[in-house]
């Protein structure tokens, strides 16, 4: 059963969308006032979901200056995707025999279109396929607390998709790691559940996913 959102809730989506899509910046201050008028709301679910994300580590609640996206150091990311990649390895258990044919086409799509976005050079619209790729089967998985669990991890991701890839450094970590979405789809239709918690777990999430992060 799906969780109703309250207005903070919403906030709270919009700011984590915002950081992930790389419109929000490590250590930029958070502008209170520009959320309230785009969203045309007040400013208590805005401050709201700003003390709910520097509860969660995602921002920094600095004194008399508001709130700042924070930086996160090569350990904070090793050990961060140490953690995403086990509970999306255990989702993926979780979800494995509620998959169906379509859902593997839907799967197979989204690698295919993350190959045209990476040979465009169109890396956000890679980042997106990816993330709808992985939420294929963490919408299956049926633990509405595992779901909130990974959703808050990958929140502390700081997305930085704007950047010059002069020696396709870049371009070649997202197609080895494109390859390793095209393994796990191959796990899913074998239904082979402990391969696929440690692919997860071990390579996919602390393979190319953390060098990408670490380079930029």
């Amino acid at each position: 059963m799906e969780k109703f959102k309250t207005l903070k809730d919403h906030v709270y989506d919009y700011i984590a969308l915002l950081i992930r899509e790389g419109r929000l910046l490590p250590d930029q201050h958070i502008n209170e006032n520009a959320i309230c008028q785009e969203l045309n709301i007040s400013r208590t679910p805005v401050r709201e979901a700003l003390i709910q994300l520097a509860a969660e580590d995602v921002l920094e609640n600095r004194a008399r200056k508001g709130f700042a996206i924070k930086a996160l150091s090569e350990k904070d990311v090793l050990e961060l995707y140490a953690v995403i990649g086990v509970l999306d390895g255990f989702a993926a258990r979780l979800a494995c025999d509620a998959l169906t044919e379509k859902d593997y086409k839907d799967m197979e799509f989204y690698i295919d279109s993350m190959d045209l976005a990476i040979k465009a050079d169109n890396y956000e619209m890679y980042h997106k396929q990816q993330n709808f790729f992985h939420q294929m089967y963490i919408d299956k998985c049926g633990n509405s607390i595992l779901m909130d669990t990974l959703s808050k991890s990958k929140n502390k991701l700081l997305k930085t998709t704007y950047f010059e890839d002069h020696n396709d450094e870049i371009k070649e970590i997202f197609l080895a790691t494109n390859e390793e979405h095209r393994h796990i789809l191959e796990l899913f239709k074998a239904k082979d559940k402990d391969s696929l918690f440690k692919y997860l777990a071990e390579t996919h999430w602390r393979g190319t996913y953390a060098s990408y992060d670490l380079l930029i």
